[in-house]
C-alpha cells in the first residue's frame, strides 16, 4: 500500500517552479506576483491564507495580502478587485472563501478578471474546462492530477466514483477523470447527498475520490479491494488532548481504509499541500500567458 505522500509531490512542483523564477531573475525580468484578499477573521481562512503567501515566499514569487474588515460593503470588495484586475503588475488573484452573508461569492467570482482567476472559479474558465480547452482549473483537482502524474497513478479505463458535486473540487475533478488525457479515460460516477445505494457504488471504483467534509464517513467496507483512495474532506474536529484543541479529520478513516486500499493520501499532508502546489502552478501560467 502506497501513501500518497503531499509533501513529496508538492515539493516536486514547488522545486520545479523555484528553476523557473531563478531563470526569470537570472534574464532580469520580475517574478510572478499573486494577490489574496481576505475578508474576516476566520480561523481557517487566516491558515489557508497564510501557508499560501509562506508558500510564495519559498519559491520566490511576490505576494500581497489584502485584509478587510468583516462588515466591508460588496462594492468596496469588487473595486479593490477591479483595481487588482488593472494593474499589471498582479498576476494572479484569489479571494479566500468562504465570504460573509452579504457579499455574493457569484459575483466575486465573476469580478474577478478571467486572465487573474487561479482559482479556476470564473465561469469563462470553468466553461473551457468543460470543452478540454486549455484553461485555469481549480486548485484543488488541478492539485490531485499533479498528484497521479508524480506517483503515475494509471487512470486509463477504470471506475472512479467522486463523491461531491461542488464547483471547486467534484464536478472539475470529474471532469477531469473523464478527460482525453493522460490521467483521465476514467468512467465517472458523480455521488451526492441525494444518491441511494453509496455503499455499492463505492466499492465499485477503482478510483475514489471523497469531498464531501463528513469526517470518517468513508470505512473499509465501501472500498474495493486494491482501489486508489483520495480524501479531499479537511474538517477542523474539537479535540481537548490537541494542542490547538482540534485536528484535522479527512472524509476517510484513514486506518480503517488503509487495509484495502492500494494508494491513499492521508489528512493532513495530502490533497491540500497539492492544492497550494495547483495554485501556484496557475499563478506562473499566468505570469507566462502575459
Amino acid at each position: 500500500m502506497i501513501i500518497l505522500d503531499g509533501k513529496k509531490s508538492s515539493q516536486s512542483v514547488k522545486d520545479e517552479l523555484i528553476l523557473q523564477v531563478k531563470q526569470l531573475k537570472e534574464e532580469g525580468r520580475r517574478v510572478p506576483h499573486l494577490a489574496a484578499i481576505l475578508v474576516g477573521n476566520n480561523g481557517a481562512s487566516e491558515t489557508y491564507v497564510a501557508s499560501k503567501v509562506k508558500n510564495c515566499s519559498e519559491i520566490g514569487f511576490r505576494s500581497s495580502l489584502i485584509r478587510f474588515d468583516v462588515d466591508v460593503s460588496e462594492d468596496e470588495l469588487l473595486e479593490a478587485i477591479i483595481k487588482l484586475n488593472n494593474d499589471d503588475a498582479i498576476d494572479g488573484i484569489l479571494v479566500q472563501l468562504p465570504l460573509p452573508k452579504h457579499i455574493s461569492e457569484q459575483k466575486v467570482i465573476e469580478t474577478i478578471s478571467p486572465k487573474k482567476d487561479v482559482d479556476g472559479f470564473h465561469p469563462i474558465n470553468a466553461g473551457k474546462l468543460v470543452q478540454g480547452m486549455p484553461t485555469f482549473i481549480p486548485a484543488t483537482p488541478y492539485g490531485m492530477m499533479l498528484m497521479f502524474e508524480y506517483f503515475n497513478i494509471e487512470t486509463k479505463g477504470k471506475n472512479a466514483v467522486v463523491i461531491g458535486r461542488s464547483n471547486i473540487v467534484g464536478r472539475p475533478m470529474s471532469i477531469l477523470l473523464s478527460g482525453n488525457h493522460q490521467f483521465g479515460n476514467c468512467t465517472v460516477t458523480i455521488c451526492h447527498s441525494h444518491t441511494k445505494n453509496l455503499e455499492a457504488i463505492c466499492s465499485n471504483a477503482d478510483i475514489l475520490v471523497s469531498a464531501i467534509g463528513n469526517p470518517g464517513m468513508i470505512k473499509a467496507n465501501m472500498i474495493k479491494q486494491g482501489a486508489v483512495v483520495i480524501d479531499v474532506g479537511i474538517t477542523r474536529v474539537e479535540d481537548a488532548t490537541a494542542l490547538k484543541g482540534f485536528r484535522i479529520k479527512g472524509d476517510v478513516d484513514f486506518d480503517d481504509v488503509a487495509t484495502k486500499a492500494s494508494a491513499i493520501t492521508p489528512v493532513p499532508g495530502g490533497v491540500g499541500l497539492m492544492t497550494i502546489a495547483g495554485l501556484l502552478k496557475n499563478t506562473m501560467q499566468a505570469y507566462l500567458n502575459k
